[in-house]
């Protein structure tokens, strides 16, 4: 992705012959931003319907969701910093939703065991992804036409159930 592309508040990316329309806020790291595009791309296959930054009724808001026909979260994908409360409560309401949380050039280790433990005894039926996107990202998984090639096989992760 050139750098012209990055210093604008408004971002086009594409993945699965599918737009996505990105803003980066004032407050708003790049790397927010990307994460959540990076996520939109990944999980897309598997979740058409998938939105970024929409409210859904809930005490939080996910970065990224896709909704059941009830209006329920079948996917909830979170980018970056992310409170132990946040995931606590999201992960004991939602049994049945695939989480992903994504980070940033970090070591998965010590987010592995917080996940182990937030999971301790909770009965789920849907995966917990923790993905690291490595510092290159960018010029790995966005061509210069703002497309966007990723699958789960080019990253860091681990799926907890």
């Amino acid at each position: 992705m050139d750098r012209e592309r990055m210093l604008r508040r408004k971002w086009t990316l594409r993945a699965h012959d599918r737009q996505i329309v990105l803003v980066k806020r004032a407050n708003e790291q790049s790397v927010h931003v990307l994460l959540k595009a990076f996520l939109w791309a990944l999980y897309l296959p598997s979740y058409p319907d998938l939105t970024v930054e929409i409210a859904i009724g809930d005490r939080y808001k996910p970065d990224l969701v896709a909704l059941d026909s009830y209006g329920v979260p079948k996917f909830w994908g979170e980018a970056g910093q992310l409170g132990l409360e946040k995931i606590r409560s999201i992960v004991r309401r939602y049994r049945s939703t695939h989480f992903a949380i994504a980070k940033w050039n970090t070591a998965l280790s010590p987010f592995r065991e917080i996940v182990k433990k937030t999971l301790d005894g909770v009965e789920r039926k849907s995966p917990l992804d923790l993905l690291c996107f490595p510092d290159d990202s960018i010029e790995r998984f966005i061509d210069e036409r703002g497309e966007i090639h990723i699958k789960h096989d080019f990253l860091e992760w681990v799926r907890f159930f």
